[in-house]
């Protein structure tokens, strides 16, 4: 029997699931890939994606185009296959998720990159510069890119765009004299992006802003802010979300690299709530919450991280039920959405499956009536 949840997304008695965004890119596409050299290694994938960009002719266009389409196909028919019930593109024609969209805005330079660090001074990396006024040039049209996607999937496709805070954060900004007025503009920006979106018939559109957990303050101070003018002029039609992880290791497997401050997400969860967003996408899989967070969410959905993307260890669909079970103890099973935790292109694709599988095995196991009992 199929249900229909508040999103209108049609799924069986259990919980809606969606991904998040990245799926690793296969062998015979063509492009550079952030993931295969962590962020150390991140100007090295920007510098090269330029290269192709400046010397490709129509012919080569149209080769990538194809090849680009062939995977994502795939990636889509492996979401379905899986179960998930709101699938992404996979973003496999971006070299990371933030740049991509950078390209194509004046004022960015991507021919000189600056030196700098970031992730709280993690590492050192060359990034592209803010060296004018940015304006959005062109040509990239992301609602003719999420059409294409739709119509290969039998799903809804949801669309990613990065957030004014997390583009900043893989910026150098030589020109503005605070962030703040760099990050009005970029709102700007996206927004012109979610309302061609929303024109083009795209019912999930989701902002990334991991940096929020990064630096709450920010967040709290103008991020959440520049987050709802993304959205602005965008109604109900739309289920608006904003994707925050505690971030990226450089390689799978590695397990003490820097992440956000766990208390991040209760600090931000009471402005996130008043915002303009429906759902708000978490990541507890790879470092468990005090679910009591969960609680904060009086009328906004979660999109609760229920597999690590980061290790190769596959959870079993018992383990995830009972997570998801333990959830249910703090917010009603309608606004409970699964996912990973964040992109899945670390992983591998046979373990990918295989996470993905028992996710949505998992999800079905739970819905309305099946909480744990409460402890009187």
């Amino acid at each position: 029997r199929l249900s229909l949840s508040s999103s209108g997304v049609h799924c069986a008695m259990g919980l809606e699931t969606t991904v998040i965004g990245s799926f690793p890119k296969p062998e015979y596409l063509s492009l550079p890939d952030w993931f295969k050299s962590g962020h150390e290694g991140m100007h090295a994938a920007t510098k090269a994606y330029s290269k192709i960009l400046a010397g490709q002719s129509r012919m080569d266009q149209e080769r990538l185009e194809a090849d680009v389409m062939r995977a994502t196909q795939e990636v889509i028919d492996v979401q379905t296959a899986c179960g998930v019930n709101v699938v992404t593109d996979g973003e496999v024609r971006r070299e990371n998720y933030i740049h991509y969209l950078c390209r194509f805005i004046d004022g960015i330079d991507f021919d000189n990159l600056a030196k700098t660090t970031i992730r709280n001074g993690a590492c050192s990396v060359e990034l592209p510069a803010v060296r004018g006024k940015v304006t959005w040039r062109g040509p990239l049209d992301v609602a003719s890119e999420w059409r294409k996607a739709q119509e290969v999937s039998s799903a809804p496709v949801k669309y990613t765009l990065p957030g004014p805070l997390t583009m900043i954060g893989t910026l150098h900004n030589e020109h503005y004299n605070n962030e703040e007025a760099l990050a009005t503009d970029l709102a700007a920006i996206i927004n012109r992006h979610v309302r061609a979106l929303r024109d083009a018939g795209c019912r999930h559109i989701q902002v990334d802003e991991p940096v929020f957990a990064r630096q709450p303050k920010k967040a709290l101070d103008w991020g959440i802010k520049m987050l709802d003018r993304c959205f602005e002029g965008v109604g109900e039609e739309i289920e608006k979300s904003v994707h925050i992880c505690c971030g990226y290791p450089n390689y799978l497997d590695e397990e003490n690299y820097m992440k956000a401050d766990p208390s991040a997400y209760a600090q931000l969860a009471p402005a996130l709530e008043r915002s303009c967003v429906d759902a708000v996408s978490i990541e507890d899989a790879h470092r468990h919450n005090d679910l009591s967070l969960l609680a904060h969410f009086k009328r906004t959905k979660v999109i609760f991280g229920a597999v690590a993307v980061a290790r190769s260890r596959v959870e079993t669909q018992g383990e995830i039920a009972d997570r998801l079970r333990s959830a249910l103890e703090h917010i009603d099973a309608e606004r409970l959405i699964v996912a990973p935790d964040c992109g899945l292109a670390f992983l591998p694709p046979a373990i990918l499956k295989e996470k993905l599988r028992n996710m949505c095995a998992a999800a079905q196991q739970c819905g309305p009536g099946c909480k744990r009992a409460r402890l009187a």
